[in-house]
């Protein structure tokens, strides 16, 4: 929250910095123009020179847009370049290198690795149980079954098995 407060605070002064060198500099470049008590003449006479310095900085814009558009354009072209220059290297295809734990231990902590680091040593071993000779598969006919369970007697023995094992 401090570093937050501080931060505020340095902005805000640097705002006001802005603030106060814009307000100078326009009033060291643009003078306050007195047009009480002129002549027509001196008034036409300062249209004609206020005319002469906005064409002089409309001038000096149209250069610097110039220059701008004319360096964009150079970095586009060397940007270019620069990826055709990218695209005629082939980068070589990385081999996967298959590194035991231990060994990149050893490449990065050198001398100092003692510690075994076998993973499958520590694993616990499981016994596969057959559970299919647990739970004998009973296969018979379908269309016994379907012709049994068919009509109203199907239902009911369907409605009773239902009802049997909530029962128990």
């Amino acid at each position: 929250i401090l570093m937050l407060a501080k931060a505020k605070e340095c902005w805000e002064q640097e705002h006001e910095e802005r603030e106060a060198e814009k307000v100078r500099y326009l009033a060291e470049r643009i003078p306050t123009l007195q047009t009480r008590g002129l002549s027509l003449s001196a008034l036409q006479d300062l249209c004609r020179e206020l005319h002469a310095k906005v064409e002089v900085v409309d001038e000096e814009r149209y250069d610097i847009e110039a220059k701008c558009l004319h360096n964009t354009r150079e970095i586009k072209d060397l940007k270019l370049k620069v990826m055709d220059l990218r695209g005629k290297f082939k980068r070589p295809p990385l081999r996967r290198v298959r590194v035991s734990a231990d060994a990149m231990l050893r490449a990065l902590l050198g001398s100092k690795h003692k510690v075994s680091m076998d993973l499958r040593a520590n694993l616990k071993s499981v016994k596969k149980e057959d559970t299919e000779k647990e739970r004998p598969v009973e296969v018979g006919d379908w269309r016994k079954n379907v012709e049994a369970m068919s009509g109203m007697e199907g239902r009911k023995k369907m409605f009773d098995a239902a009802k049997s094992p909530t029962s128990q």
